[in-house]
């Protein structure tokens, strides 16, 4: 493995310090980075189960970027907010001059790597997908802000830690009207990682997995294995 990567030029070094930025929000963990054939895919986890009688769907935010070097491979998990560290100070270098190769392209170095994140090792599919009836991003807008405020009305100020999460896990858990075997976790990735605009919200299926994907980028939601009944 090695210990940086290229990303192609200075807007893609912009999309991911802003994916990252967005997905510390939601869960300010770690996330997962998977290089090859020229392509950075970055996943950060949304939501997913914490512990054996959690029955909340995994649910992933996916974004892929460009690299520099086809031959660039790796499979790393890092803390988010080193990283968000590194790349806030490649861009400062940049808008002062600095930085950027001679190319165009950023080479950021690797952060640490972390063991110990559950979820990493839930790893969707990256073939098999089949395409079924897309959706729209106002549906998925609607579904995700009403979550947040049921999620906001249910959960007064300083209650205990396994009550919200329970909270969050039975709101979020939840199908969307209208959309089979989607959660109400999945509006909400697609909304706060910024990846709903005008365009159409295209979904696939393999396996368990459905994936929700626009110009801006992909939800993958693993579903609960009572669901997969059709």
């Amino acid at each position: 493995m090695g210990s940086s990567f290229t990303l192609a030029d200075t807007p893609t070094l912009d999309d991911l310090l802003v994916f990252l930025a967005r997905a510390a929000r939601i869960e300010e963990g770690s996330v997962r980075m998977i290089a090859g054939s020229g392509v950075l895919a970055v996943y950060a986890a949304v939501f997913y189960p914490q512990g054996l009688l959690d029955e909340s769907p995994t649910v992933l935010g996916l974004r892929t970027l460009a690299l520099t070097d086809a031959v660039e491979s790796f499979d790393v998990v890092v803390p988010i907010r080193s990283l968000l560290q590194r790349l806030e100070t490649a861009q400062s270098a940049r808008q002062g001059g600095g930085s950027a190769d001679a190319d165009g392209s950023v080479t950021i170095r690797l952060p640490m790597e972390v063991n110990t994140v559950t979820w990493s090792a839930i790893s969707p599919p990256r073939g098999g997908w089949r395409a079924i009836a897309a959706t729209s991003p106002t549906l998925l807008d609607a579904a995700a802000r009403a979550g947040i405020a049921e999620v906001a009305s249910a959960v007064p100020d300083a209650v205990g830690e396994q009550i919200v999460r329970r909270v969050r896990s039975e709101v979020w858990s939840r199908a969307i009207e209208g959309l089979e075997h989607v959660p109400a976790g999945a509006a909400f990735a697609a909304l706060s990682l910024g990846f709903l605009g005008d365009d159409e919200v295209r979904m696939f299926e393999t396996g368990p997995w459905t994936r929700l994907t626009t110009v801006r980028g992909h939800v993958l939601v693993k579903r609960k294995a009572w669901t997969l009944a059709r």
